[in-house]
């Protein structure tokens, strides 16, 4: 017979990691999608896009849930239940930011997207994937750290170019577009993509945090 006490006191990193790398293929998945979605020719097209989307962030949702549950059920983790709960919560919202943009874009139905635009969904992309690699070294951080550390500065350094094209196109936005309904739709619009790349480098100030914790 099984005893169900006992089981709650053993180690679950097999279970937790799992889990993380769910979210972060969910986030890879959504950056995928919401480069398709910026560039979208037709309403009917970017309604698709926001739909699977939809998907990628649901399921993130769940995994978040299926971690608090188990933080709640498990006596050892693999770090402080705070650490996991804090990591899990910021990856979380990383989807939901993308998720947000391809919202707004479905509903506000802008004239022309920006080039700036193509370029922030390019930046998360490429912070997805450095993301999912941070997340994959997890289960090593108190052994080895020189691949997570650099995983973690190049979210940083995607972070501060997606500012700089975000600042640039509120100031051509501002100087050269008429229509304020369209000002309005589209400074909210890139926003969000921006927003994304600073949850994807808050992510990766948490990891650091950790390993300074735990290495």
């Amino acid at each position: 017979m099984k005893n169900n006490l006992f089981d709650r006191f053993k180690p679950k990193e097999n279970k937790f990691f799992p889990l993380m790398t769910g979210m972060a293929e969910a986030i890879l998945n959504a950056s995928d999608l919401i480069i398709g979605c910026v560039q979208a020719t037709s309403h009917e097209e970017a309604v698709d896009f926001y739909k699977k989307i939809k998907e990628q962030e649901r399921k993130a949702d769940s995994i978040q849930n299926q971690i608090f549950e188990e933080l709640n059920e498990t006596f050892i983790t693999p770090f402080d239940r705070e650490d996991i709960n804090h990591l899990s919560a910021t990856l979380d919202d990383v989807t939901d930011l993308i998720n947000s943009c391809a919202k707004r874009i479905m509903l506000y139905s802008p004239k022309v997207m920006p080039e700036a635009a193509v370029r922030l969904a390019m930046f998360v992309r490429e912070s997805a994937g450095f993301l999912g690699k941070a997340i994959d070294e997890l289960d090593v951080l108190k052994k080895s750290t020189d691949n997570i550390k650099e995983y973690c500065e190049q979210l940083g350094t995607i972070e501060k170019k997606a500012d700089d094209v975000y600042e640039h196109f509120l100031i051509d936005l501002f100087e050269n577009e008429t229509d304020a309904i369209e000002v309005i739709k589209l400074k909210d619009i890139l926003h969000e993509l921006e927003r994304a790349t600073d949850a994807a480098e808050a992510v990766g100030k948490i990891i650091k945090m950790m390993i300074v914790k735990y290495s």
